[in-house]
């Protein structure tokens, strides 16, 4: 690894990175331990979200790391919001507000993986804000979708399922409503607006990748929670989840969907998504923007 590194960037280079990974572990091992006590992450979302905040922020930057920040405690802040209201809509998720180290790894992951490719692929071949709007446009999926989660669960209109708009009940996969669409947007438009105040990028561009691109990918994995998602049944309740076991201990049995495809994963894939819309606004900017020029 070390000669991989090498072969890219200079001695000089390798040891300010060091500096800001020390910096960004200190940083986030502060942060990861309140989440953990306030539980919001469990014992190996704890370590996993230390790996993802370290990385971000020392291989990003600060301004990565600040983005990756507003998703977090917006989100564990929103999970914990009028819980009581949420409890039976909760019962067909997967997992619950206490991320794991997988559902570290579906939201953070690719954009840690992002920021460690901005740091080690020349500017060169691939432009760095072109890799910083990618981040913002992944960031911004998985706060539209965390968002529309937890808040569109409280809309007093009922959802009604992407593909075909028959109403169905509160939490099931797929489903989208008024009010989960709108905070998804908001959503999306706030990482937008951080990463756009934070750095010299343009301001309304910024904010429009990231709450494009949350939307969509948002949109997305709503579509994927509608068609090819693994959803189970549980027999005792004659109810659908994304539980393996129900609520009520009854080991449920596969009702439709991919096999390999749970909730992780389809975060994960909206998450590419929205990334590549908010890198396709920049891009197709660009263009534009040269051809008026010419």
């Amino acid at each position: 690894m070390r000669v991989f590194l090498a072969a890219f960037l200079s001695f000089d280079t390798l040891c300010s990175m060091l500096n800001q990974l020390l910096i960004a572990f200190g940083f986030s091992a502060i942060i990861v331990a309140l989440a953990y006590w306030r539980g919001s992450l469990s014992g190996s979302g704890a370590a996993g979200a230390l790996l993802v905040g370290t990385l971000t922020f020392g291989l990003g930057g600060w301004q990565w790391g600040v983005v990756l920040g507003v998703f977090f405690v917006s989100s564990s802040l929103l999970s914990h919001y009028k819980e009581a209201e949420k409890r039976t809509a909760a019962e067909k998720f997967d997992k619950g507000h206490r991320r794991d180290m997988g559902q570290v790894f579906a939201n953070g992951g690719l954009g840690t993986i992002i920021a460690v490719l901005s740091a080690v692929v020349p500017t060169t071949a691939v432009a760095t804000q072109t890799w910083f709007y990618l981040f913002v446009g992944v960031m911004g999926t998985v706060t539209a979708d965390t968002w529309a989660t937890e808040l569109g669960t409280l809309s007093k209109s009922p959802p009604r399922l992407i593909t075909n708009g028959k109403p169905v009940d509160v939490g099931t996969s797929g489903g989208v409503s008024p009010l989960g669409t709108l905070v998804s947007f908001l959503g999306g438009l706030l990482i937008g607006l951080t990463a756009g105040l934070l750095t010299d990028y343009n301001l309304l561009l910024t904010a429009l990748a990231g709450a494009l691109g949350g939307l969509v990918g948002s949109l997305f994995d709503s579509l994927l929670g509608a068609t090819v998602q693994q959803i189970y049944y549980c027999d005792s309740c004659e109810k659908d989840t994304e539980r393996k076991v129900h609520k009520c201990g009854t080991t449920t049995r596969p009702l439709r969907g991919w096999s390999w495809l749970n909730n992780d994963v389809v975060n994960l894939l909206a998450s590419v998504v929205g990334g590549v819309t908010a890198t396709l606004i920049l891009l197709s900017t660009s263009v534009a923007f040269a051809v008026l020029i010419l």
